[in-house]
């Protein structure tokens, strides 16, 4: 797979053709992508909630009201919307957790490294959150380098996809009942694919060039 090409012919979804599905096992390999995200000390501050049924992508559209209504359309003709959650904190218990699932990977050589290790995101956390202040900030970029991921999967398994950062919050998270879960929506990601009507997959690309952006040292 030419991944140049791809970053130069995928592009954001307009409007996507509700007839056609994603494959199960297709989309099972982008789960598994997903789940296989990098992040900052392997932190992992995410809960991704899958809507693949027409109920579940109506529940996610009672957030696409108002000013973001234009967004529904999106998520409801889809074959598959994602919504990208972080969590609000990083307790202890997610750290132990964390730590508990590294040694049954067999990451320590003896405890020594054990210990380092969870002094080590002991450390980054107390940083973020106590001289920061921003642990919520941190963790959510950490999100989005999974969108990122998820992204880029799309286009090289030739699934059409569209990041959405409008819906009303504050119903998403009732809805799910993300505040009791200790998380906030941060992002939708829809997949599927294209509809001929789609005015955006006929327009060029445009970035700014690399003279702008790019600074050799």
């Amino acid at each position: 797979m030419d991944l140049l090409n791809v970053s130069k012919t995928r592009y954001t979804t307009k409007a996507y053709d509700s007839s056609k599905k994603i494959p199960s096992v297709q989309f099972d390999r982008l789960l598994e992508v997903l789940r296989l995200t990098p992040s900052s000390i392997n932190i992992q501050p995410w809960h991704f909630f899958i809507a693949d049924n027409a109920q579940a992508k109506e529940r996610i559209a009672t957030a696409l009201v108002g000013k973001y209504a234009y967004n529904a359309p999106k998520v409801l003709d889809s074959s598959h919307t994602i919504l990208f959650c972080t969590k609000a904190d990083i307790t202890s218990e997610h750290l132990e957790h964390l730590l508990h699932q590294d040694d049954i990977s067999g990451r320590f050589k003896d405890e020594a490294a054990k210990q380092g290790q969870k002094d080590s995101r002991i450390g980054y956390v107390d940083y973020y959150k106590n001289e920061k202040g921003d642990i919520s900030r941190w963790a959510e970029n950490q999100t989005f380098i999974a969108l990122g991921q998820m992204l880029l999967a799309a286009g090289i398994e030739g699934i059409d996809a569209t990041p959405i950062g409008g819906f009303n919050e504050k119903i998403i998270s009732e809805e799910f009942k993300l505040k009791e879960q200790g998380l906030i929506p941060s992002v939708l990601l829809t997949l599927g694919y294209r509809s001929d009507s789609d005015f955006n997959a006929k327009l060029p690309k445009s970035r700014l060039n690399k003279e702008e952006i790019f600074t050799r040292l």
